[in-house]
């Protein structure tokens, strides 16, 4: 009788430490998630740090000297100097 009452009682254990590992915090799944976001996460971080190296590599190339200053300049402002005519291309 006692056998039969200790292998209850293991087997609740059993039963009670197997509904955690799948159904409960820190789950199989929960954990699986985590990863997945994390991975997510990750590939999300590399896209900011090359977007930090480019945005370092313009302020470096900017406080450098006037060249970048210039460029962009006229790139983005349609700036010319006094000597110069403007031409404005438009594609059909």
């Amino acid at each position: 009788m006692r056998w039969l009452l200790l292998m209850s009682v293991l087997f609740v254990l059993l039963v009670g430490l197997q509904q955690r590992l799948w159904l409960g915090d820190g789950s199989l799944e929960e954990v699986r998630d985590l990863e997945r976001r994390t991975r997510a996460q990750q590939g999300e971080n590399e896209g900011y740090v090359e977007r930090n190296r480019a945005l370092d590599a313009e302020v470096r190339d900017l406080k450098g000297g006037l060249d970048a200053i210039e460029e962009r300049a006229r790139r983005e402002l349609g700036m010319t100097r006094k000597d110069e005519t403007f031409y404005l291309l438009v594609e059909e």
